[in-house]
């Protein structure tokens, strides 16, 4: 898929008309709360920020890190943030089981990146080789791997699942033979300590899921629309700029957004790469089709998450200008 660059700094957006800025005034602040601790998963967003791509379109945005204690829909309801990235099947599971007023408004991956990581040399190259096998989970991922188990046939009981804190070393010392992992990170690890991987998406086998989607309340949706259609707007732009030239931007982050989480510049780099694919689609990043979302629902409901087409809404989408 072929993407336009991104409009320099200081100029109107192709087709964008009149920046929201110049038509509302002062800019209207936004917080966002991301997923995780700041890494190569969110490089559009620092992208966007540090070109000024949400001052253009008329966004004060306060972006705030994620990690493992960090509870996105928790930051929504409490109103401690506007519009958070969320993975979809808690988001949903809150809004059908607790009536949390959560929507879904787009996604940053189409496909989401988690999937099960083992060694080449001890592959897992599908959910029947977890049989017998040893599986560290991270907590907050634990009901997306049930589900794969689930749709695949495969009794939960028949894998040892242990928990899991993102860190490879049991897998390298064969404590684990496998471990639930974004694939577009973990693979490059493994090769530093001179191990192939073998890897497969959830997303491939029976749990087609968006991740990372972008999630905001309801009475936000109501009275923060226009904010909310800048934002994507700005995201988006820096999501393009991005992808353009995926080893650009990481190196430039290596001792702000980046510092202290413990990686390497070429990590972020391969990760940024890797996750391209996953990011892009034909109706443009953050985008949600029909035919994405009704398999997103269905899946969703084959473990038990009563998701409705309703939960998404994908008018915001339409106004974007990027």
């Amino acid at each position: 898929m072929q993407l336009a660059a991104g409009a320099a700094v200081g100029s109107a957006l192709p087709g964008a008309g009149i920046p929201f800025a110049q038509a509302a005034g002062s800019p209207a602040k936004l917080v966002m709360q991301a997923s995780w601790v700041n890494d190569a998963e969110f490089t559009g967003y620092f992208v966007a920020m540090q070109n000024g791509y949400y001052t253009q379109h008329g966004v004060e945005l306060d972006y705030l890190s994620g990690g493992p204690d960090v509870i996105p829909e928790s930051a929504l309801l409490s109103k401690k943030a506007d519009v958070a990235l969320t993975t979809v099947e808690d988001t949903l599971s809150a809004v059908t089981k607790q009536h949390a007023p959560l929507v879904v408004i787009g996604t940053q991956y189409q496909k989401s990146p988690a999937g099960i990581v083992s060694l080449a040399k001890n592959p897992v190259r599908k959910p029947a080789d977890l049989v017998g096998k040893t599986l560290a989970v991270p907590p907050a991922n634990r009901l997306a791997v049930e589900a794969m188990l689930k749709l695949n046939g495969i009794d939960k009981s028949k894998v040892h699942i242990v928990p899991y804190a993102y860190d490879p070393t049991p897998l390298l010392k064969g404590e684990i033979d496998a471990s639930l992992d974004f694939v577009t990170n973990v693979p490059y690890v493994l090769k530093m300590q001179g191990q192939e991987a073998a890897s497969f998406l959830l997303y491939d086998f029976g749990f087609p899921v968006f991740n990372d989607t972008v999630v905001v309340t309801r009475d936000t949706l109501k009275n923060k629309r226009r904010e909310l259609v800048a934002y994507l707007s700005a995201s988006r732009q820096g999501w393009q700029e991005n992808l353009q030239d995926p080893a650009k931007y990481p190196p430039l982050f290596k001792d702000t957004r980046f510092k202290g989480n413990g990686r390497e510049t070429a990590n972020e780099v391969y990760f940024n790469q890797a996750q391209k694919p996953l990011v892009e689609a034909p109706g443009g990043i953050f985008s949600m089709s029909d035919d994405s979302i009704a398999k997103c629902v269905e899946a969703l409901n084959a473990v038990g998450i009563k998701a409705k087409r309703e939960h998404f809404d994908t008018t915001l989408l339409q106004e974007i200008k990027a």
